[in-house]
């Protein structure tokens, strides 16, 4: 019975998946992103038939299981644009940089400001870099790596639909501050994000997300104890 439950779940996430696909690709709007749609579906299903998250997860473990060699597939497009990075390995570098520092210090200022407890306010300071590392930050600063988890994921689905509105609002046309954008606000769901506008956005997005989470184990325990 466990056997059918962990195939139905698999099967059933990855046709769900697909289908918003198709769904994404005829309306192409960032609202539609698959990833947003396909979890709201799921979710909506898991509610319906009151079926437990953790009889879902039974079977749905073995797609995030293969997270590890997604992210590691990222590598082929930043290979076939080696050159290309290479050649902007400084602006890359300083504005992954820039970014990843914004990204931690408006997370502590907003919370600040709206009051929010320091467990939940440690939680949300690695929000724009990939789980695992968000979550080992997290522990490493007093957070909750649950939560951080939770923060990551909705980062990343923000950056996904708001970021291409941000890029035309502020007239962001370049590939290098495109890919930098989605890598470092949105780590890899912004990166297959970046990969939609063209195979350069997608490199840099890549090696963008990878810097941002090497800056981040760094400055978030450094900028947590300077501004709390």
């Amino acid at each position: 019975m466990s056997l059918f439950i962990a195939f139905l779940a698999i099967a059933g996430t990855i046709i769900t998946y697909n289908a918003m696909k198709k769904v994404y690709i005829k309306f192409y709007t960032p609202f539609m992103v698959p990833i947003v749609t396909a979890t709201v579906l799921i979710v909506c299903f898991l509610l319906y038939f009151d079926i437990p998250y953790e009889t879902y997860m039974s079977g749905a473990k073995w797609i995030v299981h293969l997270l590890g060699p997604a992210v590691v597939a990222l590598a082929f497009p930043l290979y076939k644009q080696i050159d290309t990075v290479k050649k902007y390995s400084v602006p890359i570098m300083v504005g992954v940089f820039v970014g990843t520092f914004i990204g931690i210090v408006s997370g502590i200022w907003l919370s600040l400001l709206f009051h929010i407890e320091l467990k939940t306010l440690y939680s949300l300071v690695p929000k724009s870099v990939t789980s695992p590392v968000a979550m080992d930050i997290a522990s490493m600063i007093g957070g909750n790596p649950t939560l951080a988890a939770i923060f990551v994921m909705v980062a990343g689905i923000f950056g996904a639909v708001l970021g291409p509105y941000l890029l035309k609002w502020f007239r962001i046309d370049h590939f290098i501050g495109r890919g930098i954008g989605f890598g470092t606000a949105a780590h890899g769901i912004g990166t297959s994000k970046a990969l939609e506008l063209g195979q350069k956005e997608g490199a840099i997005s890549s090696i963008a997300m990878t810097l941002s989470t090497i800056f981040a184990s760094i400055l978030s325990p450094l900028l947590v104890h300077l501004l709390l």
